[in-house]
């Protein structure tokens, strides 16, 4: 389908839509038509592109009859988004005001109008259920439209609200990641890398979702290494293995009288291959 684009909103929340007898191409602010009303964003792929990508996505489905982009963003509407985005600051104040009244245990992230301000959603976080219907009552008389209350995991509140990571760099789940994967403590043990949760953890307190990249490449490269304990028949003799670095290649053996050296991988392959013949 080649008028089809993928159109990213605020934060990370992307939809997918037709369009016709319009020349889009990346980087276009457009408006779009929703099955319930009208929104506003930016166009992140187009054609093949955004179908590779919507077919990728778990959450993708093909858009609705109605879902389609109406046009490119006017001046007047770039304008009236600025406008509602600077509006959201008071949102977020009121609303996090009426969560106190309710004595709520919950923590308000985000606010997010909706381009012809027929919805306001509203992100929060919460350690467990909340019952918040009485504040949807007090919320939807105090800005007159629908609301829209979400609960989310601190990892989609990082994602939303963005932020640097300790790498120096924007973070990846609000920049390029598509989804956030589950990461296990299993990643930095196959890493060797420090367990200490301030170490390995993100932003949002969680693992960081950085330790899945390199996984495979560890766990492929540590396959060529001799398992740490094993004792192995070297040029010198029995030899027991301490430790391996697979970035540096390198091997740490102590031998029967406690003398410790540290040898490159291939050198030890070919201690081995000299053995063997």
């Amino acid at each position: 389908m080649s008028n089809f684009a993928e159109v990213k909103f605020k934060g990370t929340r992307k939809e997918y839509f037709t369009y016709d007898k319009l020349k889009i191409k990346n980087g276009l602010q457009v408006v779009v038509q929703l099955e319930d009303g009208q929104d506003y964003g930016e166009v992140t792929a187009i054609g093949e592109i955004a179908e590779r990508k919507c077919g990728s996505s778990s959450g993708c489905a093909t858009p609705l009859p109605k879902n389609s982009i109406l046009r490119i963003a006017r001046a007047s509407d770039k304008l009236k988004t600025k406008t509602l985005r600077q509006d959201e600051e008071r949102v977020r104040k009121e609303t996090r005001r009426l969560v106190k009244k309710h004595e709520l245990e919950m923590k308000i992230a985000e606010a997010e109008w909706r381009f012809d301000k027929k919805k306001l959603a509203i992100y929060f976080t919460a350690d467990q259920r909340v019952d918040f219907r009485k504040l949807v009552r007090e919320l939807a008389k105090t800005f007159r439209t629908l609301i829209e209350l979400k609960q989310i995991g601190v990892r989609d509140e990082a994602a939303l609200l963005g932020g640097v990571g300790r790498c120096g760099r924007e973070l990846c789940c609000s920049t390029w990641l598509p989804e956030l994967k589950p990461v296990s403590l299993k990643l930095a043990k196959d890493q060797s890398l420090s367990l200490n949760p301030s170490q390995i953890s993100g932003c949002c307190g969680r693992l960081m979702c950085c330790l899945i990249y390199e996984h495979k490449t560890y766990v492929d490269a540590r396959r060529r290494f001799p398992r740490e304990g094993k004792t192995l028949q070297t040029a010198i003799g029995k030899e027991l293995v301490r430790s391996v670095d697979i970035l540096a290649e390198t091997v740490t053996l102590t031998s029967k009288d406690g003398q410790k050296r540290t040898v490159l991988l291939n050198d030890l392959e070919l201690e081995n291959a000299r053995r063997s013949k």
